[in-house]
């Protein structure tokens, strides 16, 4: 259609109208041409559910899918798919043309803040799942967004680091994702990341862009920016960088005019970012279906069962001595303790955040799932929160609370807006405040009669990006007002959290006033108060003696989005507060205990020997507790695999010492060598493999055959294996098939994935899978000559059901050497 309505409309635009078109109009809408009926463009976040206008947290209800590293770990690609088509769906009830997911940045290290949201440390495995879900969105006419291009493996400095990758590491470890995405997905969106990429921007970065992204590649969608990530105007342009996010352009608009005039942007390359523009437009449907602000919020029960059956299949059993699955024959009394048992830890922080429908807790889950059959018993033992848990409408009288905005700094003179809200937590962004209420200089009073439910002191907080305080009965407790320290608050914008404590009775009702004002806050504004009764000293003592009681204990440990968050990266591998205190005691207690993790990323497990069971259950989505009980009790077999290499330590992980960066820089010095590559090349075993994940059955692996010995450059060859339940009950397994490289010239790694399968088996039943293997499965970058070469000589082919267990094994040979694919130069 380019050239029958879109190549005429590019000629009809005037040389405003065709820069106006690079830079968004607004947070999440693309700039208009209303003359030549040119359509804005709605994008959404993000990868685990589409959010809409909303900023973190909030907007209206959608639905929670699991976060990336919990989709990586069901290895299954058409269910990503089916999730692709689901999320498709929502972004379409928020009026939006545009999904920004999926996040496919490696797994380098194990601190990255975000290392929830994406897929893997393996480059083939990563590319698999990301296929799946962009064909799964855009079947559905939504745009896919693959990000961040490229290099951005921590949110050390994110805005302005570098990050020094070798050609090779970039060429076969950070780059196959996104060229997976546009050759074989044809992914119609790519967002470049705020990093530098060996010190060029990412966003002007001509060599990562139309070099290798269009020319190599063969991209023809759009690039856009991160969100304030363009950092130039004629250079961005001149190097592939087709959009500008958000809007009011602070780089583009009246800048790239004058640089179009001046001749340092020619009118052809701005005429070919346009056409990329009008393309995009095009497929999503955006001159069909405009976008709108206004947004439902349809809790669908497909999505419902959706998201639980890929919860299930995302939890990787790690663990188990015949504890599980928990049945009322063998448990009577189970005690399910821990701070993550009675609150559902569904997602990650940051903008992958939304506000769910609902959300599940495993102490809910459990409590369906066993109904009268089982007695259940209930300790927190230690609280793993790092702000206070937020007010919400559990502490109100009225079940919300009343909002009072005024026009002016200080709360002074007539209020010019109400509005009631169910949680104290709120994010302002030029809007989201009500008619007559200047949305970047105003402040509000937040309040409600709240009644304590039994006597104590209790801590009130607040944070904020801006300045704030807290007021019991008029009594100042929390002073976010006088001098707002910096934070964590809103990705490192706002401040610290301001703690006071408070006596209060129970049954008695107080005032609870938190007052705000936007005064000293830059671009963002927001609030958030917190409420909490310390555990006392007795909390793990009294988990204890519940575990001492009970046929088994079940312990709900972990982290939250308040710890892996896109802003800043994890300090360490521990489980924060008193949690291994508590597991060990707890283990102590009962040797029937399992431990259920919920993390987006490894963690130290100094207690492992002591345990029974032990669950790696991710964030799952809003049917976090069903998910989790589904497994626990056997409703589903597990047959998760871990997309992470699980260290025992920090110091082994592949990132140690040139992690997060300094001077400016991170140094990928490990190159290739990243995740299981790592570990096996310098003999490190580590706590759990990648690809390792136990069931409820067992399989065994028979008989692999290659269709052919040998191959030449040109051909390829089948692997083929039998696989089979040799357990009593059904069982997915996931087969995976590595290569070594018998006799290279240049270091490779000991192995690598180059292919998988999950079969369902039931019990005695035998299946054969099918790899296919080229030579891109046999090859190497080599820097020198800038190009790939699978070179002539003897591969192992591997398969197993995990890194470090492939029984299987056979040899081909490559008769002759190929080289092929990189450019002709590097710059």
């Amino acid at each position: 259609m380019i050239a029958e309505k879109l190549e005429p409309l590019l000629q009809q635009l005037t040389l405003e109208e065709k820069v106006s078109l690079l830079a968004g109009a607004s947070m999440w809408y693309t700039t208009p041409v209303e003359r030549l009926g040119i359509p804005a463009v709605k994008v959404t976040d993000g990868p685990n559910g589409a959010r809409g206008d909303g900023l973190f947290a909030s907007g209206k209800p959608a639905a929670c899918f699991p976060v990336g590293i919990a989709l990586a770990a069901t290895w299954n690609p058409d269910l990503l798919r089916e999730i692709g088509v689901a999320l498709a769906e929502e972004t379409k009830s928020k009026g939006a043309h545009v999904l920004l997911a999926p996040t496919v940045n490696i797994h380098r290290s194990t601190l990255n803040g975000r290392n929830f949201e994406c897929y893997s440390e393996d480059p083939y495995l990563t590319g698999e799942l990301a296929v799946g879900y962009i064909e799964g969105v855009q079947s559905q006419g939504i745009s896919a967004t693959i990000k961040h291009y490229i290099g951005n493996e921590s949110e050390f400095e994110r805005m302005s680091i570098s990050s020094e990758i070798p050609e090779r590491a970039l060429r076969e470890i950070y780059l196959p994702p996104f060229k997976a995405a546009v050759q074989r997905a044809r992914v119609w969106a790519v967002m470049s990341s705020y990093n530098a990429i060996n010190g060029v921007h990412a966003s002007s970065n001509p060599y990562t862009l139309d070099g290798i992204l269009r020319d190599e590649f063969g991209f023809d969608g759009i690039v856009m920016s991160d969100w304030f990530s363009t950092r130039s105007t004629a250079e961005s342009v001149n190097a592939g960088q087709d959009l500008e996010m958000p809007g009011p352009t602070i780089w583009r608009g009246d800048q790239l005019l004058a640089a179009v005039q001046k001749g340092e942007v020619s009118e052809a390359t701005l005429d070919r970012r346009v056409r990329d523009l009008l393309r995009w437009m095009e497929r999503v449907g955006a001159f069909d279906r405009p976008a709108s602000a206004d947004e439902q919020a349809i809790d669908r029960p497909e999505h419902r069962a959706l998201i639980r059956r890929a919860g299930a299949e995302a939890i990787v059993l790690l663990k188990n001595n015949g504890v599980l699955p928990i049945t009322p024959e063998k448990v009577r009394t189970l005690a399910v303790i821990g701070p993550n048992a009675k609150t559902a830890r569904i997602m990650g922080g940051g903008s992958a955040q939304i506000k769910a429908h609902y959300a599940v807790s495993p102490f809910e889950g459990v409590m369906n799932a066993v109904g009268e059959s089982i007695e259940i018993g209930y300790a927190m033992g230690c609280a793993n929160h790092r702000a206070l848990p937020v007010v919400d409408s559990k502490w109100s009288a009225g079940g919300h609370y009343k909002v009072e905005y005024f026009n002016s700094p200080d709360l002074s003179g007539p209020v010019a807006g109400t509005a009631h809200v169910p949680a104290v937590e709120f994010i302002w962004f030029g809007g989201g405040v009500p008619e007559g209420v200047n949305p970047m200089e105003f402040s509000a009073r937040i309040g409600a009669p709240i009644t304590t439910p039994e006597s104590g002191t209790y801590a009130f907080s607040t944070s904020c990006a801006g300045k704030a305080r807290v007021l019991i009965d008029g009594q100042l407790v929390a002073d976010n007002w006088t001098q707002p320290a910096p934070g964590h608050f809103m990705l490192e914008m706002g401040s610290g959290e301001a703690i006071g404590s408070i006596a209060l009775e129970a049954g008695r009702t107080y005032d609870y006033a938190l007052e705000y004002s936007s005064e000293g806050a830059y671009m963002m504004l927001g609030v958030r108060g917190g409420c909490f009764m310390p555990l006392g000293d007795d909390a793990i003592d009294q988990a204890v003696a519940l575990a001492s009681e009970s046929d088994a204990a079940l312990v709900f440990v972990g982290l939250t989005g308040e710890w892996e968050s896109e802003g800043f990266d994890r300090p360490d591998m521990e489980l924060v507060g008193q949690q291994n205190e508590l597991v060990a005691r707890v283990a102590a207690a009962n040797p029937n205990t399992v431990v259920v993790v919920q993390t987006g990323s490894p963690i130290t497990m100094p207690w492992i020997d002591q345990v029974a069971g032990l669950i790696q259950a991710w964030y799952p989505g809003q049917e976090c507790g069903h998910a989790i009980a589904d497994v626990v009790f056997g409703r589903v077999s597990p047959s998760g695999k871990l997309p992470q290499t699980f260290p025992q330590r920090l110091e082994d992980n592949p990132a140690y010492g040139n992690y997060p960066g300094e001077n400016g820089q991170v140094h990928y010095a490990e190159g290739i060598f990243v995740g299981y590559r790592h570990y096996e090349h310098k003999g490190i075993t580590p706590l759990f493999p990648f690809g390792f994940g136990l069931s409820y059955t067992t399989f065994a692996y028979n008989h692999l055959r290659l269709s052919a010995n040998s191959i030449g450059p040109d051909q390829s060859v089948q692997a083929l294996a039998d696989v089979t339940n040799t357990g009593s009950r059904a069982g997915a397994e996931v087969a995976q098939l590595y290569v070594r490289d018998v006799d290279s010239s240049v270091e490779r790694p000991p192995k690598e994935l180059k292919g998988f399968a999950k079969v369902m088996l039931q019990p005695g039943e035998t299946k054969t899978v099918t790899f296919t293997l080229d030579r891109d499965a046999l090859a190497f970058f080599d820097e020198a000559r800038m190009t790939w070469v699978a070179e002539a000589g003897a591969f192992e082919i591997l398969v197993g059901g995990s890194s470090v267990d492939t029984p299987l094994n056979a040899h081909l040979t490559l008769t002759d050497t190929a080289t092929f694919g990189g450019p002709a130069h590097k710059g």
